[in-house]
């Protein structure tokens, strides 16, 4: 018999080790570049969060001076269309609920502003004078209810 040609054991555990070292090595770096933006993006996600919230609790606010301004300067169909324009804004920030950027209280608050719509609405329709009082005790008390 033939001792030179010895049968080695088929050995296939060191590739399988190799192909599972760098498929973890991958894995791992893959990981490693994804969680730190994944971080970066809920902080963004957040930052925009807030900044929409602003700027919708800015847009309601612009629109009651915006009505105020004209009323005074006796422009009140301009006035008419700023104050629709608020209660709108408004509704629309009651109507998202929890993610509104008042808070409930101040989301049942509001709701007596609302009980004002139609008589300021009209008023400004008619160019009554009287709309300047009405929009001026408007704007003092959603100052109290948001400030609160």
């Amino acid at each position: 018999m033939n001792t030179d040609a010895q049968s080695k054991p088929v050995n296939s555990t060191p590739w399988l080790r190799q192909v599972s070292f760098f498929t973890t090595l991958l894995a791992a770096t893959f990981l490693l570049g994804f969680v730190p933006m994944w971080l970066k993006s809920r902080q963004y996600a957040r930052s925009l969060f807030e900044a929409e919230r602003q700027l919708s609790m800015a847009r309601i606010h612009n629109a009651l001076i915006s009505a105020v301004i004209e009323v005074w300067q006796k422009n009140y169909e301009p006035a008419r269309q700023a104050a629709s324009d608020f209660f709108t804004f408004l509704r629309i920030e009651t109507d998202k609920g929890d993610e509104a950027a008042l808070s409930p209280a101040q989301r049942q608050d509001v709701q007596l502003l609302f009980s004002q719509r139609d008589e300021i609405i009209t008023l400004l329709a008619q160019s009554e004078p009287a709309a300047v009082g009405r929009l001026a005790e408007l704007y003092e008390l959603y100052r109290k209810l948001i400030n609160s």
